[in-house]
């Protein structure tokens, strides 16, 4: 088979991967399941898949469509062929503005899609809590729906056309047909007239019918994804009277990848909603309470109606990002209901929001009823989004287990259904998470789980079993918006009936007799607690670590990635994470592709050491170490922190590279260097000494100033102003700040370092560079952990006695001082850790101290020159992540007629030393002209352009010829004389 693949992929145009790391990638996605591939293509054209499909029918084997890969009930894992369209097949290929439809292909992004319509005045309406990756194809394989189905349903109801390819190769266009145009298709020879006449034949029989609308779930019920949509097709112009017309997008819609690979999409647009947005996010003790005041909220005509409980809220607690989006919450609810309007007016909204508190309030409902406009409502949303992501910071190996998170039953009998769930639950001791769609009859429901124990495994598949039963009670559907894939195909006759399922295994065989695609979904599919990530009684030794990973260890960190996605978003909406998959759009490159090759090699490798694999040395090698994935992953997976520690290990194993060392050495080598920095200064400038080392000769290096920023600071000749008052008589008096003067500020940048003494010496401080070392930061960048745990304790030992609230530490270069933070507390010894602690909390970027003060009123605008000037501000990934550009937005908007606006950039792709080495060059330039170069071109020479890393200060110099400054320059340069 080898040999067979190898010439396939000599035949195709995209490309054909059949090593150990891609197969291993792709063998999870956002579900409990693994399975290894056979191989995994990225075709270019629909030649391509053609000749996928007639390989597949000459070998016996299988495609599995994928687009992002975030399907929860194993739909993209087979072992097969992966065929994954979401990097070649993203094109938007035709609107029509006046019909309101698109044509796209299927690798198009739903919120992208959505970007290029709305100067159309028009949107795609389903909005699944991961549209800024999932794809339209697969919205169309599970029928998506989203928080907003009250109103726009599911994807099948604004599916008009697709283009397939079928089993056979052949091509055939589904769309909308008249009884006469049906009955025509019917007399076509070929696989497509074959799979006409065999429907014809199917919904015909009058047995067929009666079984179908006996079994099926009840109409209300309008999530239903339970199987092939017989029931919807059944209620059409051919065999019933007064029904729409005839289309097979009804039953593709929802199939999975099962019947025929889709290669262009026609949608049915909606026009935009009103602009007015408004949020009331009652507040309820319990989740029982919650679910009766929503049948109140639909009696008011919402947008949508979501739940969020308890466990997700306290989730958002420790995650970076979601803890800013807490603003709302008053004490700890048991659950709180989002409930939404989009109205012409703010107070339509009001209006309609105060009669509902008056309701719930008269049935003894809730007990905080906050009400949210503007960017708020972003927020709270981003929040409830988050919700699948955060489940996975659950330590530990018990997790909320996507087992029975789909179901869905009429809105009326929603409480009595959680009632009755409860109660079963309770029987097995266990209790689950409950969130989303309460306005649409599904709440998910996800129990706390340990699928790595034998008991875990058999409850995984005993409350499938039970819910099963329970929602046939309610004749509901067992899947409402997430597919059957394998985790529910089994259950599949026991919710329709034997007969039904007949019909199912009768529709697949006549569209796809050879059993190529995606076999083992909805029909055949295997035992639902099989094939899992994580065997049942599976063993891992220890595993010593340099850093500290709280209440767990680094596999179960890792573990945590549940492979939601939310690291394959794009520079179109915004974010850090992940630049390299920004660039590339390659799954290699994702934040969880590197969780997903950690722990298979942390769990299956048979070496001593389990990191001593070059697969894992490859997937991590264009992690940048931004620190995006810190923040904005919902699940809080630090791959910087995951990267740095295998590093350590793989090279006590491998050795250390040269140019590794050097680059974390790079404090000594300054130090040699200022022994003769014009010679130093001078070889750096040479591309000979740049492609010995392993650097790119396309960029200028980093040199050393004429002195260093410690020596500057204790020379009696340098001006001193300590105390002094500003022209306007404000003072901090005499306030003592002590300085962290990091390794790059102290060689390299010494005159932005001595700006920010004057700086802070003329607001009234008292500046004082304390003996300390370097931050460490170099030695982590480069994975040497157990030398930068050396300075953290080094670092804390001199700094724990003098750092405290009344004497902050200031730092200037995020990358360094925000290793206090970050770093210092997961690295320092145990007797010191207190110390680490404290320190974090009293260290500061130099623009958020002042930020600080501004807000205390002791820094104020009269200081500071009135002259009128625009600032572009680009802030460093690492501050984006650990701390927030809003303090040096707040730094810079100081002088009363500074405008500051910031680039909507996540990292800008230098990245310390990463931007240097020559195999990075090309990669990282990608990275800055996603969105960071061109906006800083665009701008006028009399615009100011602010960079507080020095890493992206000099990305902006090689990449447009503009010299970034530092909010500290720019604000020394705006103090009044």
């Amino acid at each position: 088979m080898d040999e067979k693949l190898k010439a396939l992929g000599l035949e195709l145009e995209g490309e054909l991967y059949t090593d150990t790391t891609m197969r291993t990638l792709y063998a999870t996605d956002a579900s409990a399941y693994r399975e290894m591939p056979l191989a995994v293509a990225v075709p270019k054209s629909e030649e391509d898949i053609r000749k996928l499909i007639a390989f597949a029918r000459l070998e016996k084997t299988s495609l599995i469509p994928r687009t992002a890969g975030t399907s929860l009930a194993g739909q993209v894992v087979g072992n097969g062929i992966i065929v994954d369209v979401s990097r070649y097949f993203t094109g938007i290929l035709e609107l029509n503005v006046e019909e309101r439809w698109v044509r796209v292909q299927p690798g198009v992004i739903r919120d992208e899609l959505n970007l290029f319509l709305k100067p159309h005045g028009l949107l795609f309406g389903p909005e699944t809590s991961t549209a800024n990756r999932a794809m339209i194809g697969g919205m169309v394989g599970n029928n998506s729906c989203g928080s907003n189905s009250v109103v726009y349903r599911s994807t099948r109801e604004h599916l008009l056309e697709v283009k397939a390819l079928l089993s056979d190769g052949s091509s055939a266009v589904f769309g909308q047909l008249g009884p006469d145009e049906f009955h025509a298709k019917c007399d076509a020879t070929g696989l497509e007239g074959e799979v006409y006449r065999e429907t014809r034949r199917m919904l015909s029989n009058y047995a067929n019918q009666v079984g179908i609308r006996e079994n099926f779930p009840k109409k209300s019920v309008e999530r239903r994804n339970t199987g092939y949509a017989l029931d919807l097709l059944l209620d059409t112009a051919p065999f019933t009277a007064g029904c729409p017309d005839f289309n097979f997008c009804t039953l593709l819609a929802g199939s999975e990848g099962t019947l025929a690979f889709l290669t262009e999409i026609k949608l049915d647009l909606s026009p935009l909603p009103p602009r007015e947005t408004g949020l009331l996010c009652v507040h309820f003790n319990t989740i029982d309470e919650s679910l009766r005041a929503n049948l109140i909220a639909l009696k008011y005509g919402p947008t949508a109606s979501e739940l969020i409980d308890h466990y997700i809220l306290e989730c958002t607690k420790d995650n970076i990002e979601q803890s800013k989006n807490r603003f709302f919450v008053q004490g700890d609810p048991g659950a709180i209901l989002v409930i939404e309007w989009k109205k012409e007016t703010r107070g339509d909204i009001e209006a309609v929001a105060k009669a509902v508190e008056s309701e719930m309030r008269a049935a003894g409902l809730g007990y905080h009823f906050p009400l949210l406009f503007g960017t708020d409502t972003g927020r709270i949303w981003s929040l409830r989004k988050a919700g699948l992501g955060l489940l996975s910071n659950l330590p530990g190996d018990e997790k909320a287990v996507p087992v029975i998170e789909d179901t869905a039953v009429d809105v009326q009998d929603l409480p009595a259904y959680i009632r009755d769930f409860n109660e079963i639950l309770k029987k097995y001791g266990l209790y689950s998470v409950h969130y989303a769609h309460a306005g649409s009859g599904e709440i998910h429901l996800r129990p706390i789980i340990n699928l790595k124990t034998v008991e875990g495994n058999r409850l995984f598949r005993a409350i499938a079993g039970e819910i099963a039963t329970l929602v046939k009670k309610y004749q509901g559907s067992l899947s409402g918006e997430h597919g059957d894939g394998r985790l529910r195909g089994e259950f599949i006759p026991q919710m329709v009936g034997e007969k039904n399922y007949r019909l199912f295994k009768d529709i697949k065989r006549h569209w796809d007799s050879a059993n190529i695609f995606n076999p083992g979904k909805i029909v055949d599919t295997p035992p639902m607690n099989t094939q899992l990530r994580y065997e049942p009684g599976q063993q891992t030794p220890p595993f010593p670590t340099h850093f500290r990973f709280h209440q767990q260890d680094i596999l179960q960190h890792a573990e945590q990635c549940n492979g939601s996605g939310d690291c394959r978003k794009t520079h179109l909406s915004g974010g850090t994470m992940c630049p390299s998959f920004m660039a590339t759009r390659n799954e290699k490159d994702t934040t969880r592709a590197r969780a997903n090759i950690l722990r298979e090699f942390l769990t299956r490798s048979e070496k001593p050491n389990r990191y001593d694999h070059k697969e894992i040395y490859a997937v991590m090698d264009l992690c940048l170490s931004c620190k995006g994935c810190k923040s904005e992953c919902p699940s809080n997976v630090d791959v910087a922190k995951l990267k740095a520690e295998f590093l350590q290990h793989y090279y006590d194993v491998n050795g250390v590279p040269m140019r590794s060392r050097m680059i974390a050495s790079f404090t000594k080598s300054a130090r040699l260097g200022m022994i003769a920095p014009g010679v130093y200064n001078f070889f750096m400038r040479q591309d000979w000494v740049k492609k010995l080392v392993g650097f790119a000769p396309e960029r200028s290096m980093p040199l050393l100033y004429k002195t260093t920023l410690k020596k500057w600071w204790k020379s009696d000749a340098r001006p001193r102003q300590r105390g002094a008052a500003g022209p306007t008589g404000g003072r901090a008096p005499g306030r003592k700040v002590y300085l962290f003067c990091d390794e790059f500020t102290n060689y390299n940048d010494v005159e932005i370092g001595m700006k920010a003494v004057l700086l802070l010496e003329r607001l009234g401080y008292s500046v004082v560079i304390p003996e300390h070392v370097e931050s460490g930061r170099t030695w982590l960048s480069k994975g040497l952990v157990r030398e930068a745990k050396k300075i953290v304790d080094q670092n804390l030992r001199l700094l724990g006695p003098l750092v405290s609230a009344d004497t902050p530490l200031v730092g200037i270069e995020p990358s360094a001082i925000l290793t206090f933070r970050d770093e210092y507390p997961d690295l320092a010894s145990d007797e010191l850790l207190g110390v680490a602690r404290q320190l974090a909390g009293n260290s500061f970027l130099i623009d958020d101290f002042l930020a600080r003060e501004i807000e205390r009123g002791v820094i104020h605008a009269g200081q500071f020159t009135r002259e009128k000037r625009q600032v572009l501000l680009h802030g460093h990934c690492q501050q984006k992540a650990l701390s927030s550009v809003a303090g040096s937005v707040k730094a810079l908007s100081l002088p009363e007629n500074y405008t500051v606006s910031t680039v909507p950039s996540g990292c800008c792709g230098m990245a310390g030393s990463f931007g240097y080495e020559v195999e990075h060059y090309g990669i990282s330039q990608q990275i800055g002209e996603l969105v960071l170069l061109p906006a800083v071109r665009k701008q006028g020479e009399d615009v100011l352009i602010a960079a507080p890393g020095t890493s992206c200060r000099h990305q902006i110099k090689d990449g447009t010829g503009r010299k970034a400054k530092h909010p500290v320059e720019i604000l020394f340069e705006a103090l009044a004389v």
